[in-house]
């Protein structure tokens, strides 16, 4: 199978007062359509620095390397208006904050109309008849008056279905969901989860899910990219990732989970803190928090490798591979 979106060395260097450093650091990537592909990681392991990068939305003065290539066209290499004529179009973003991503004084009608004129160029009437078919579609109760509404007279869960329904208005092939049910109940969390899967399947579209939580991967991403660092620490299938991990650091990501099938048992928290952008350590990134390291870990820096699995394509970037020693 082809993929939709490939992604390879991407190098995202940000200025600091030590210089520039790397906040993604030769990460490779690919989604296939009809896909949904998760990025997973803590606070400032470069998940939304990756997924910023292909909108050309990085931080001013940010220095960006390598590709990549949605059906063959580099959008790091896009600029004006060719930047523009993608985003929205073949590419969009469902933010964490729908407060945040809906004007508070536009009408939701509005909002969604804008970018159907803009970039597929039909008539005012045609674009608010869309609208009203893609708030049905997100589970939008009474679409037509909600067209002429404004977004604080919905819950946190309809606002983020309602940004759902804005980055689809353009039909993109590509979706990118950033911390998507962030600070959203277990029940609306869960709807807006089953949404995403039900818009991926039926539209053939690619989406990228980006989040801290790997229980949200477990329910919705076909394969799952660990990042630590702004580096890929390991990758591969969802189920085999979770149930057998071979990175010390996904298994630390789990076992913080709460498991309230196990009767409250104690979480298991990663100790020490991830590195800054400016102090990130020689070696593997993660070998100061890891009970796991050896000497060489201090010293060598290990790249996200092949490793021999016989479940599909694993991705790892920790020679000692302690976890596998293990089992």
């Amino acid at each position: 199978m082809k993929a939709l979106l490939e992604v390879n060395s991407l190098t995202v260097a940000l200025p600091t007062r030590a210089g520039y450093r790397n906040a993604v650091d030769n990460v490779s990537l690919t989604v296939n359509s009809g896909e949904v592909v998760g990025i997973a990681g803590e606070s400032g392991s470069g998940k939304t620095m990756t997924a910023l990068s292909l909108f050309g939305l990085l931080p001013h003065g940010a220095r960006v390397a390598g590709e990549a290539r949605l059906d063959g066209t580099n959008l790091l290499a896009l600029r004006g208006k060719q930047l523009r004529a993608v985003r929205g179009r073949q590419v969009a973003m469902v933010s964490q904050d729908p407060s945040a991503a809906l004007h508070p004084i536009l009408t939701i009608g509005t909002q969604l109309t804008e970018h159907m004129r803009h970039h597929l160029g039909v008539s005012k009437s045609e674009a608010l008849s869309r609208a009203a078919e893609l708030l049905d579609t997100v589970r939008i109760p009474d679409p037509e008056r909600a067209l002429s509404s404004y977004p604080g007279q919905f819950s946190g869960g309809m606002r983020q279905r309602i940004a759902i329904a804005v980055a689809l208005a353009a039909e993109p092939r590509l979706l990118v969901a950033d911390e998507p049910t962030t600070a959203l109940d277990v029940t609306v969390q869960a709807g807006i989860l089953r949404l995403l899967d039900r818009l991926c399947r039926e539209r053939d579209m690619a989406v990228i899910v980006i989040t801290h939580d790997l229980g949200v991967m477990s329910a919705l991403a076909r394969r799952v990219y660990v990042m630590y660092a702004g580096r890929l620490a390991e990758a591969g299938p969802t189920t085999r990732l979770l149930t057998s991990p071979r990175h010390p650091y996904t298994r630390g990501l789990l076992d913080a989970l709460p498991h309230p099938e196990a009767g409250g048992a104690p979480l298991v928290p990663i100790g020490g803190t991830p590195p800054s952008l400016g102090a990130v350590p020689d070696g593997c990134p993660f070998h100061p928090r890891c009970s796991h390291a050896v000497a060489s870990c201090a010293t060598a820096r290990p790249d996200a490798v092949q490793a021999s699995d016989e479940d599909g394509p694993h991705l790892l970037a920790c020679p000692p591979d302690p976890l596998r020693a293990l089992s």
